[in-house]
């Protein structure tokens, strides 16, 4: 019997991390989590490629540009949707959801929606808390582990 698993060994992966400016406070909290996360695991900061997007609504077509144009072993996206008054929270959190998910779903790189939905700005704050507590922290060692389950299952 085989088993494939993943590991947290981030010094050969090269990973674009596409991040909202919208709803920054929240979002570059996740960033610093993520890229904290990085280095803890060894990363090589030269193989990171950070792209800025205006909301979260733009990062499934930048996925789309990404896979295209950039040669990567895994795709990261941050970003912050907080409910508001009007249904325009839904629209946005619905489609970016939707977008990533196809691209999760129909290539051969791992796509890692870290796109925070939430209520209200307490809850956004609460995730984007430090270090481990850290949902960006968190959101890359998915990316760095699917990561490596991804290149043992296309180098099996």
């Amino acid at each position: 019997m085989k088993s494939i698993l993943g590991n947290l060994d981030a010094k050969k992966i090269k990973i674009v991390i596409i991040f909202a400016k919208y709803n920054s406070i929240i979002v570059n909290k996740l960033l610093d989590g993520a890229l904290d996360a990085f280095d803890y695991y060894q990363g090589d900061k030269k193989n990171i490629i950070l792209i800025q997007v205006p909301g979260a609504f733009e990062i499934p077509g930048v996925i789309n540009q990404v896979m295209d144009n950039i040669k990567t072993d895994c795709i990261l996206a941050l970003g912050s949707i907080i409910r508001g008054g009007t249904p325009h929270f839904d629209y946005v959190a619905g489609e970016s959801s939707n977008g990533i998910a196809f691209f999760s779903k129909t290539k051969n790189i791992p796509v890692i929606n870290g796109i925070l939905t939430t209520d209200n700005i307490e809850q956004a704050l609460e995730r984007a808390g430090t270090k481990a507590g850290n949902k960006g922290w968190e959101l890359m060692e998915t990316a760095i582990e699917t990561s490596s389950i991804y290149k043992q299952i296309q180098n099996n």
